[in-house]
């Protein structure tokens, strides 16, 4: 079973900056490892995934302002800047691992003035 170690979420006014990461454990390996989010009364969508040989796949609506980076083969942080209203959700940490999907227990983001 893998865990999970979130931090980083908060409130910030729109054009704010805040950073995520993430640690999981319990495998010896992660192929993708990123983050989802699931804004208010909408359902789950992909932010940013960074794979094992380091591509990145990165939401349209967030690109030039988000950026993802793995710090070790366990950790993936989500800079996030120029922060705007609607990037208001719960962030979900995310890795594969022995072909399975796992989530974090997620992090609440709120973009308010």
């Amino acid at each position: 079973q893998v865990q999970f170690a979130e931090s980083g979420g908060g409130l910030v006014q729109p054009g704010g900056s805040l950073k995520l990461s993430c640690t999981a454990s319990g495998s010896s390996s992660f192929y993708n490892m990123g983050w989802y989010r699931q804004p208010p009364e909408k359902p789950r969508e992909l932010v940013a995934i960074i794979t094992a040989r380091d591509t990145t796949n990165i939401r349209p609506s967030v690109r030039g302002r988000f950026t993802i980076s793995k710090e070790n083969a366990n950790t993936v942080s989500l800079q996030m800047n120029n922060l705007k209203p609607e990037d208001t959700a719960v962030y979900y940490c995310y890795v594969t691992t022995m072909g399975r999907e796992f989530w974090g227990q997620g992090t609440q983001v709120t973009v308010s003035s």
